[in-house]
């Protein structure tokens, strides 16, 4: 993945990777994790060099704008993002491949937007993050007392290219190698120092979490077909059993690794996505 593309939405401009200087006509989506950014994609795009890959960056990541002063970063926020985008571009019946949190948005699109998504590969990434229904108010006051606090400054900037990405390693499962192409995208150079491009206000609390009912509710809207292709070290095989009876059709692989397995295992990944995609056309 070598080639940026922009998208314009109004206020907001977002940014894309892809393999193709000239944008794919009906591209395979791929939606990164929670301040990941595009690149998180590329290990996985040299294994699918077949497939027209659309690597997209959700606002306040990568190259994306962030969202305005007086704004906030809701999640369904980033599902109206999709359907502006795809209604714009004249998408529909689009295979996504999301990981993480690009997997949950991914899930919310098709789930209330049936006619944008044809089949939907989740990479370590099953169900939703919910919370007890009890516990409204207190998530409530945790995101409101969140966003008040006063503004951080700047984002995190370190010496150099590789500093920045030895701090991304701290937080994550991977080695220096991906950490390097997460850095090489998601940082500027400011003067002498390399600074991330996440906005700062991504880091906020959420002001509310779907209640577990409210969540299946939405996966059983579900009218795609669904691949889970889940790490065995990774954030949601523990807990997949919970979710697993939601869907309607889905199917299940596993492979080594954590959670950014679509960088660290890549081949696997890229094998399952493959086989799913073929047997779904």
């Amino acid at each position: 993945m070598q080639f940026n593309h922009k998208f314009s939405l109004g206020n907001l401009e977002l940014a894309a990777l892809s393999c193709s200087k000239t944008l794919p006509a009906q591209p395979v989506l791929c939606l990164h994790g929670w301040l990941d950014n595009a690149a998180s994609f590329i290990p996985l795009a040299h294994h699918l060099p077949q497939l027209p890959l659309l690597a997209l960056e959700f606002p306040g990541h990568g190259h994306s704008s962030h969202r305005s002063p007086d704004a906030a970063y809701y999640f369904f926020d980033w599902v109206q993002d999709l359907v502006a985008l795809c209604r714009q571009q004249q998408w529909q019946d689009l295979s996504i491949i999301g990981h993480s949190m690009g997997g949950m948005v991914a899930t919310a699109l098709a789930a209330s937007f049936p006619e944008l998504v044809g089949r939907l590969i989740l990479i370590d990434s099953l169900g939703f993050v919910v919370a007890e229904e009890a516990a409204a108010a207190r998530q409530l006051r945790l995101g409101i007392e969140s966003r008040l606090k006063p503004r951080l400054g700047r984002s995190p900037c370190y010496p150099s290219l590789q500093a920045a990405a030895e701090a991304r390693l701290k937080q994550s499962d991977f080695t220096l190698t991906e950490a390097m192409l997460l850095a090489e995208r998601g940082t500027v150079q400011q003067a002498d120092d390399f600074c991330w491009r996440a906005d700062m206000r991504l880091r906020q609390q959420s002001v509310y979490r779907l209640s577990l009912q409210q969540a299946k509710a939405l996966i059983a809207a579900l009218e795609c077909p669904a691949l889970a292709i889940l790490a065995e070290d990774g954030m949601f095989k523990q807990g997949a059993a919970h979710w697993l009876s939601v869907y309607h059709q889905l199917s299940v692989q596993t492979v080594p690794g954590g959670h950014h397995c679509h960088m660290t295992q890549a081949q696997q990944v890229a094998s399952h996505t493959q086989q799913f995609l073929s047997a779904a056309s």
